[in-house]
């Protein structure tokens, strides 16, 4: 598709965003007047199945949503299909979503290499690939391809913040970098290069990669270790994030750590590493921690507790995870409310690419979502954080890129 042709697709979406969203009804696949189909794919099995627990908050949000009326009279029907982070097999399960379920968009996908397998597809197909829960540059990319947003930030953004808050408080800092071996990681290396700016070269001293069937990362980070850095920035998915942490601890290593966000959840990778080897970690993020005591008596946070234990009670309450499922669905639920009953796939991604400081309960305070037909990065504040043994305490104010 030209940019040309792309940039009139975006405009033309956009002004179905602005049409009314009362008047004569208008379905797209998987759209009656009592349901909405959306598909997704998960790792339900598979190197990273800690992510899972994404689909089933989500599954669990709707539940909630269903007995409650749905959105505007219509409930939520979410086909979840397993892809064992497997990029052949995502190929696979999404085609099974729109062709054979005719889902009318696919919602919240897990994973980089993943979703990259499906993105040219979808857009082919002109078929919404939204609010995926993947972390790239390439999901805000409206010319080439304007059937795909994300909701997580980018890794530009994140490590903007990192490299700033390097260069400010640690400017001769040696840094060590660990990262997976696929688009996620080399993307977060290379937007921490470009982020530390001509100071890379010097800052980096070390650089070592992992696969995700790889059974340990020992190697690496005595590799690292020995490099000399007294900096490790660790670009990794739950697992080795937990392998990473509790290595350093274990070798005696004690460097400045800090981690990808991906990697700072309590529940699914600090409590497994050790929360006496986390003390001390450095991340970023947008949403609250549901471990921070400063939420205790947040009404957003008392309500997804309730929710938790009502509809996902064999979910942990301590996996910020399970947090960012809850608020990626309610994104959801706000973009179909806005069709109203436009729910044609070029509705829906109107909607989701026209969002106005859009506030969601469990966002940071100050962080708003806004997108438009040329703008398709949502979250663009990011706020630092250390872990002190028990909890994530602010760092400092929100950064952005």
């Amino acid at each position: 598709m030209t940019i040309r042709s792309s940039g009139l697709l975006a405009a033309a979406l956009l002004g179905v965003a602005l049409q009314p969203a009362w008047g004569a009804k208008q379905y797209g696949p998987g759209v009656t007047d009592s349901e909405i189909k959306v598909g997704q794919t998960m790792p339900y099995s598979g190197p990273v199945s800690a992510w899972a627990t994404l689909g089933r908050a989500e599954a669990a949000y709707f539940k909630m949503l269903n007995e409650q009326g749905g959105v505007n009279g219509r409930k939520i029907d979410l086909v979840s299909l397993d892809d064992g982070y497997s990029p052949p097999r995502t190929v696979e399960q999404t085609r099974k979503l729109v062709e054979q379920d005719e889902v009318l968009a696919i919602f919240s996908p897990f994973g980089t290499p993943t979703n990259t397998s499906i993105q040219k597809y979808l857009n082919a197909k002109k078929v919404p690939h939204l609010f995926l829960a993947a972390i790239g540059t390439k999901w805000a990319d409206p010319q080439r391809f304007p059937w795909s947003i994300a909701l997580w930030q980018d890794q530009y953004t994140e490590t903007a913040v990192h490299a700033k808050w390097l260069l400010n408080s640690h400017p001769n800092a040696k840094i060590a970098v660990l990262y997976q071996n696929d688009d996620f990681g080399k993307d977060y290396l290379k937007g921490l290069k470009d982020s530390l700016g001509q100071k890379a070269a010097a800052m980096i001293v070390g650089e070592a990669s992992y696969e995700v069937t790889d059974p340990t990362i020992d190697s690496q980070i005595i590799a690292l270790k020995s490099s000399g850095a007294d900096t490790l920035v660790s670009f990794a998915s739950p697992k080795f994030a937990a392998l990473s942490i509790r290595k350093i601890y274990d070798i005696g290593w004690k460097p400045l750590h800090i981690v990808a966000q991906p990697g700072t959840s309590v529940g699914s990778v600090l409590r497994p590493a050790g929360l006496e080897k986390s003390v001390g970690l450095i991340a970023a993020s947008f949403l609250k921690d549901p471990t921070d005591p400063q939420w205790r008596d947040d009404p957003a946070m008392k309500a997804w507790l309730t929710w938790m234990q009502k509809y996902y009670p064999e979910g942990d309450v301590t996996d910020w995870f399970n947090v960012y499922g809850y608020t990626v669905a309610q994104a959801l639920v706000h973009v179909l409310k806005q069709c109203g009953d436009n729910l044609t796939r070029e509705s829906v991604m109107s909607q989701a690419t026209s969002l106005k400081d859009l506030e969601l309960p469990l966002l940071l305070p100050g962080i708003r979502i806004n997108t438009s037909a040329t703008e398709y990065h949502t979250i663009k504040q990011l706020r630092l954080q250390r872990f002190d043994g028990k909890q994530w305490v602010r760092l400092g104010e929100a950064g952005a890129q």
